[in-house]
């Protein structure tokens, strides 16, 4: 199919449909301020310092989770419970999945960044290193677009032990458990952006990037070709340009004409 390529310089480039602007929730987490992105330790492993206090050992049944089909693989969504559970443990490896703005402001303490989106993924992503049978959970705030795409490819690319945390970053900020970056105590605004493509699409994915920031948010297309993708951008506002792409066709145009219509190609 002929992509297409255009700029959104107004709403009349739009069809007619209310967006939303809101808030979310957040809490502070156990750390912030102005500290290092990287894992303090040093290390690229994906794993949390020791913690004082390790939860006594338990029994998971993974087989009960719920799964989400990304790109045909059947991605098991880790209730969030249990994702700290191992976290607090040193049972699994962290992934954010999110782009690099975003983890630059919040992450969960040790994680590293392993950008869901091929074409602005960096060359030495440290997931790549890690061995193939260890367990490894991939988060996003959206709750888990992202980290479905992510794990999906990790799953693809032979990772044997791969889930994603069902509830997403948003309720991890939001229970307070360790984070780090230079603003975890920012609540970014929630924006929509809906749109339409071809029907032939469902099941692939539709995105938005916020390029400055190097911020991103995908979602899927549906079975009728309409999709709908919530930003919540740090640093973005109502005049911040936006792209829109899926595989059809890419748009350009500021944020608050792309929420306030059905992007069409």
């Amino acid at each position: 199919m002929k992509r297409r390529t255009f700029v959104a310089t107004s709403a009349a480039s739009l069809s007619a449909v209310a967006g939303c602007l809101g808030g979310i929730g957040g809490g502070g987490g156990d750390g912030g301020g102005d500290l290092a992105v990287t894992p303090t330790d040093g290390n690229l492993d994906g794993y949390p310092p020791e913690f004082d206090e390790v939860p006594e050992k338990r029994s998971i049944d993974t087989s009960s989770f719920g799964t989400k089909t990304e790109n045909g693989v059947e991605v098991p969504l880790a209730p969030i419970d249990v994702a700290h559970y191992w976290y607090k443990r040193g049972e699994a490896r962290m992934a954010d999945a999110r782009g690099k703005g975003s983890y630059e402001r919040s992450h969960v303490y040790g994680a590293v960044l392993s950008q869901a989106d091929p074409d602005r993924r960096v060359s030495n992503d440290p997931v790549m290193d890690w061995p193939k049978g260890d367990r490894i959970v991939c988060y996003c705030g959206c709750p888990h677009h992202l980290s479905s795409i992510r794990a999906s490819q990790l799953i693809n690319e032979s990772f044997e032990n791969v889930y994603v945390i069902d509830e997403g970053f948003r309720a991890w900020n939001r229970r307070g458990y360790p984070m780090r970056g230079s603003d975890v105590g920012n609540k970014p605004k929630n924006w929509v952006v809906r749109g339409e493509t071809a029907a032939s699409l469902d099941g692939r994915n539709a995105w938005a990037r916020h390029k400055p920031t190097e911020q991103m948010e995908s979602t899927d297309i549906t079975d009728d070709g309409s999709y709908e993708l919530h930003l919540k951008f740090h640093e973005v506002g109502p005049e911040s340009t936006i792209e829109v792409e899926t595989p059809e066709y890419t748009v350009e145009g500021k944020l608050k004409n792309l929420a306030s219509g059905t992007v069409q190609g």
